[in-house]
């Protein structure tokens, strides 16, 4: 970029666009095929940049993968629903952010990351796991059982996002892919 073309001076809008030129490179090239000089050409600035804002590649990755669920939305209704509403936020997110998705970097990172691995786990556990496990106890679910329902439901899931979105690119058709994912969910939360 030369001086010409500069953008004008935007902290904000700055690491805003550093952080989705990062997340497209984790997701596309892994954590240790990602390069700060790889990102700083995507996003249009100084590798020193990135230093300054992030403290350098891990601390980039850390703020790159930063994610959070909002679940509530997705629990308002009844149990026998519940499966399809998780699957059609589910899919939304899958065919809404596509390799931009923080989510989606951290499963393609932990296999070759400790740090990625254990974002992942307490990202899962405090995003998905926890609050699918006190929604299940408001349905009137006991305790252990709540657990091992959100423990297979957060499983399930987990291999299913690592299957379709880690290993392949095309995710067929929505709608089946829906359906498939909303029925195999309630059987999770409901089999005897």
């Amino acid at each position: 970029m030369d001086s010409t073309t500069a953008r004008p001076k935007d902290a904000s809008r700055t690491r805003e666009r550093i952080l989705a030129a990062a997340r497209r490179e984790f997701a596309r090239a892994g954590f240790a095929g990602t390069t700060v000089r790889a990102v700083a050409a995507a996003a249009e600035v100084s590798p020193n940049l990135i230093t300054r804002y992030f403290g350098g590649k891990e601390g980039l990755f850390v703020a790159a993968t930063e994610v959070r669920l909002d679940l509530e939305r997705v629990f308002e209704g009844p149990r026998g629903s519940l499966g399809r509403r998780l699957a059609e936020g589910i899919v939304a997110r899958w065919t809404g952010m596509e390799g931009e998705d923080p989510l989606l970097v951290l499963l393609r990172a932990a296999g070759e990351r400790a740090e990625a691995a254990e974002a992942l786990a307490a990202f899962l556990d405090r995003e998905s796991l926890e609050p699918l496990r006190r929604q299940l106890l408001r349905y009137g679910v006991a305790e252990p059982e709540a657990l091992a329902r959100a423990r297979a439901v957060d499983t399930f899931v987990l291999g299913v996002s690592a299957r379709l979105r880690v290993l392949r690119d095309d995710l067929g058709d929505r709608a089946e892919l829906t359906d498939w994912i909303a029925d195999s969910v309630q059987h999770l939360l409901d089999a005897p």
